[in-house]
């Protein structure tokens, strides 16, 4: 082989080297994954917020629900919350977006709950807007979600600049932060009939990360059928995470299937009781496998997840059984049995 030959492959071998070595290895990620505890919680948006932007805007960050609300979460027995985040937030003013992320944290601190942060997410209205957000519409289930970025910024790669710095800097602020569990980069990539489209950015998303590399883990949950975005997902994240709203059996097998992999596994969204998809049926086999479970939905509010995805009730009634959420708005639950059966299985 020619000089340059061998100095061509050398270079090509070099750079592969450097990107794997920005994905935990196995024994990385089960001694992490082994000091955490069973991880429980749920997918958390305060009661009083429609959608992410209005959970973090300066005018609307409501301090003192998220901590009235994981306050009670805490007291069955949760450690954990998903949250989260917008690009708009941070490019309106990305010294107070991470101060109220800041500010966040020490609430969640306080009661003893760690945080997954999610940075981008395909699903629901694809035009967000900055400014006083919409109100939520009559039984609709997520009536005002946002997607993150806009469709616009989404299907426009000169766009992604800004989300490149938004990304890094976030990472680089809270890289070594122990209050973030970890960081789950896209949720849901190809939702809203993006499809392949999502691919180009999900592969941005985690060389961003890893060109930050934070002390936490990087993740991006499988969620649906697609060979193509689940072997990226799955070849590339430090934790396993999945989605999952089938009922007991496919959950199990599911769980089966990802442990072949040899790393620890989070589901980070399940419970939809009209789906069979319960805490009394789903928490014990989550704990079975030692895999963490984080259900969607903490507080019945302005997000109207309490109402199916595509059955809604136009007069705004509330549904006889509830599609998410554990919580009334004053704290009651919404069936104190699961409460009590949530507390007691995180006790033991």
């Amino acid at each position: 082989m020619k000089r340059t030959g061998i100095i061509l492959l050398l270079l090509i071998t070099s750079i592969a080297t450097i990107a794997q070595s920005k994905i935990w290895t196995k024994q990385q990620a089960n001694d992490w994954y082994k000091k955490q505890g069973w991880l429980v919680g749920a997918d958390f948006l305060p009661s009083t917020a429609i959608n992410q932007l209005e959970m973090w805007q300066a005018e609307t960050f409501d301090s003192a629900t998220i901590d009235r609300e994981l306050g009670w979460a805490h007291n069955i027995g949760m450690n954990v919350m998903r949250v989260y985040l917008h690009d708009l937030a941070w490019q309106e003013d990305p010294e107070g977006f991470k101060n109220r992320m800041n500010r966040y944290l020490a609430i969640s601190t306080k009661n003893q709950i760690k945080t997954l942060f999610t940075i981008f997410d395909d699903c629901w209205n694809p035009d967000p807007a900055i400014g006083k957000q919409p109100d939520p519409k009559a039984g609709i289930h997520n009536s005002g979600w946002v997607r993150s970025p806009s469709k616009t910024v989404h299907d426009d790669t000169t766009q992604w600049t800004y989300l490149e710095k938004y990304v890094k800097d976030v990472l680089t602020t809270f890289r070594n932060d122990d209050r973030v569990l970890m960081w789950d980069l896209y949720n849901e990539p190809g939702n809203s009939s993006y499809n392949e489209t999502s691919m180009p950015l999900l592969k941005k998303v985690f060389e961003w990360a890893w060109a930050v590399r934070p002390s936490q883990p990087l993740t991006a949950a499988t969620w649906y059928d697609n060979k193509d975005f689940n072997t990226f997902q799955l070849a590339n994240s430090d934790i396993i995470t999945i989605h999952n709203y089938n009922d007991a059996d496919n959950l199990e097998k599911e769980l089966k299937e990802k442990a072949k992999l040899g790393r620890p596994i989070v589901c980070s969204e399940y419970m939809a009781r009209p789906r069979n998809s319960r805490f009394q049926t789903h928490l014990p086999i989550f704990k079975k496998y030692n895999v963490g479970a984080i259900n969607w939905g903490l507080v019945s509010g302005k997000s109207n997840t309490i109402y199916q995805w595509s059955k809604p009730i136009p007069d705004g009634s509330e549904p006889e059984l509830w599609f998410h959420d554990i919580f009334r708005k004053d704290g009651t639950p919404y069936d104190k049995k699961e409460t009590d059966f949530i507390k007691a299985i995180t006790a033991k």
